[in-house]
């Protein structure tokens, strides 16, 4: 008898869990919020906001293709780490079942939305920065509906991940990999942005873990102090 294949490991599987719960919660229409148009925010270990974007398929399907990496742009696979999404937000804009405005309102309504959300986030970023590509154009902000968050990493798995030697390795890797895409093709003024964006995050969190040990390392002093 053949072996079963292995599915993913289990602490995967448990934040895939843990995603399709937050996205079977329901609306106070009823409706599992995973199942509506709208804007998604992510944000990493700290509460830092690295990511928005909007949806009009539906947002557990567009969350859960980007936290699989099944995004099938290569730049889109390299901006953003899935394993550095500690929580998400989401806004929800309209259900295609509630007879929703024309498509083009929709998109127009969508775009403010995604607007104020990102502006909002921007503000309260500690490096006044997310990862996301591309420039959004200016529209008048708008009202924010209530906003539905749930971390995604189960307790017993936060510590772990959250270790910053982790993180920096593989934030570094991305980094790398971004980088690599880079080199490789014409790309935006945005996405190099992203890079530098990236750069500065690995060395906020680099000069974090270095600090409790900055005692330690030997004074280097300037070359009159090494004159005899």
């Amino acid at each position: 008898m053949k072996d079963k294949p292995l599915g993913v490991p289990s602490d995967v599987a448990e934040i895939r869990k843990r995603i399709s719960e937050f996205f079977k919660e329901k609306s106070p229409s009823g409706k599992p919020i995973g199942s509506y148009w709208g804007v998604y925010v992510f944000f990493d270990y700290d509460g830092e906001p690295i990511y928005v974007g909007q949806t009009i398929e539906s947002l557990g399907g567009r969350v859960s293709r980007h936290m699989t990496n099944q995004r099938t742009d290569a730049v889109a696979m390299n901006v953003l780490d899935p394993f550095e999404v500690a929580s998400i937000e989401v806004y929800l804009l309209y259900h295609r079942s509630e007879n929703p405005p024309p498509r083009a309102q929709v998109l127009k309504e969508l775009h403010a939305l995604e607007y104020t959300v990102f502006q909002k986030v921007l503000h309260e970023s500690t490096l006044k920065a997310v990862l996301n590509e591309k420039d959004l154009d200016a529209t008048d902000f708008v009202k924010l509906p209530t906003s539905y968050r749930k971390r995604i990493i189960p307790d017993e798995l936060f510590a772990t991940r959250q270790h910053p030697d982790i993180r920096i390795a593989r934030r570094a890797n991305t980094i790398a990999r971004l980088a690599q895409v880079i080199s490789e093709r014409e790309v935006s003024a945005g996405l190099r942005r992203t890079l530098l964006t990236q750069a500065r995050r690995l060395e906020k969190l680099a000069a974090e873990r270095f600090k409790p040990f900055e005692s330690q390392v030997p004074h280097v002093g300037s070359e009159d102090d090494q004159e005899d």
